[in-house]
């Protein structure tokens, strides 16, 4: 898709110019037409070199707040683009300002909102853009962008829940792997010399054990950090390649638990964006290309994408859904029903509604589950290492007892 840069008039005669969107200068000499406006002059924009910006990310939270301030405003019936300068204008965000200012710069040349919306991917991603593009043509831009604001409120709570469930283990992790380190490489180490005192005496088999883990440690400890880089590494390339990330993904809805979790927020997710677009007129093709692209799951993705092939042949949604072993039979179910009464928005946007409970209760039983486990694992290596310590001693104390 290329940027064509235009100059034409309306029918009233009226000389408009501005920048558009098209795979071809035909294909934008014909949207220019469909919009009512004669082109007199369409080039091709120049592609300018741009270095890459520093702290220009855009939270959830401040795009939540500029769409319901946004659509309030188009509410109230304020032209588009005074909402736009009022809102840059007030953004405490230096990146997120240069972004709206950017948007409202090209809605005064001409081009559409959406258009204006697209030219910035890493704040406005498709299902926003497309979403204000069905708002714009059926003139309820408010209401879409009202759905939007609720839309990333409900994924942004959806994301916290997980995210949630995973601190907790790997943080946990995190210190045990500290613990294990000063254990094996200062205080073993401390006990080895007070044990050489002890003469030539054996030492318990248990003992024997961690100071010679110990004694490995202190020698090749730069080999295990550089080990555990390597892995990573090789396991980041990995998942980076498409046959990587489907074995991965796979195996990781398969996993105890956490594979049922992962479900859970999969079926949340693709209901809630579903319904959310269908309900404002997306067309269902459209709909579920950029649900299978949002899926972040390539199993999910490639059963979406196997869904939109099936319906775009003829057939309805629910069996195709079936057949993909990937979602659980109540949602096919519900999904039929919506069908068939046609109410399919909101039924996805029931079990949306179903499903995030399910996952609020599924992150706290994963949690008080996580919780005794790890504190017996943590318990359960510094226990043994203190217990290997102390052998000798209670054996030097019972020998002086003797």
């Amino acid at each position: 898709m290329a940027e064509w840069v235009w100059e034409g008039r309306t029918r009233a005669g009226e000389v408009r110019k501005g920048v558009i969107q098209a795979e071809s200068e035909k294909d934008a000499h014909l949207l220019l037409r469909q919009r009512n406006i004669l082109p007199d002059k369409v080039r091709q924009k120049r592609k300018t070199l741009s270095l890459p910006g520093f702290g220009g990310r855009v939270r959830a939270e401040e795009l939540v707040v500029f769409v319901r301030q946004f659509a309030t405003m188009i509410d109230a019936g304020l032209p588009l683009v005074q909402c736009l300068d009022i809102l840059s204008s007030q953004e405490p965000n230096k990146f997120f300002k240069k972004v709206l200012t950017d948007v409202k710069e090209s809605v005064e040349s001409g081009a559409t909102f959406a258009d204006s919306l697209r030219k910035h991917p890493t704040v406005f991603d498709s299902l926003f853009v497309n979403l204000v593009a069905a708002g714009e043509i059926g003139g309820i831009l408010d209401t879409i962008l009202n759905r939007l604001a609720t839309y990333i409120e409900k994924n942004v709570k959806l994301v916290r829940q997980v995210k949630g469930a995973m601190t907790y283990p790997v943080g946990i992790l995190v210190v045990a792997g500290g613990v294990v380190f000063a254990l094996l490489k200062f205080v073993i180490p401390t006990f080895e010399k007070m044990f050489a005192d002890f003469g030539n005496a054996k030492l318990p088999t248990l003992t024997q054990v961690v100071i010679n883990a110990s004694n490995w440690f202190g020698q090749w400890w730069w080999a295990v950090i550089v080990g555990i880089g390597v892995f990573l590494y090789a396991f980041k390339q990995a998942i980076s390649t498409e046959r990587g990330r489907e074995i991965f993904d796979t195996v990781l809805l398969k996993f105890p638990v956490i594979g049922s979790l992962l479900r859970k927020v999969a079926v949340a997710k693709f209901t809630r964006t579903l319904g959310t677009m269908i309900a404002s007129g997306v067309p269902i093709l459209d709909a579920l290309d950029i649900v299978a692209k949002a899926a972040n799951n390539k199993v999910i993705e490639k059963a979406i994408y196997f869904v939109r092939d099936k319906i775009s042949e003829g057939s309805n949604m629910a069996d195709p859904l079936a057949k993909t072993n990937v979602f659980p039979s109540m949602v096919v179910q519900m999904i039929a029903v919506g069908e068939s009464t046609g109410a399919m928005d909101t039924m996805l946007q029931k079990i949306a509604d179903f499903y995030e409970d399910e996952v609020e209760v599924a992150v706290e039983s994963l949690t008080k589950l996580l919780e005794p486990l790890m504190m017996v694992f943590i318990g359960g290596i510094v226990g043994t290492v203190l217990i290997a310590m102390y052998l000798p001693i209670f054996s030097v104390a019972g020998n002086v007892q003797g």
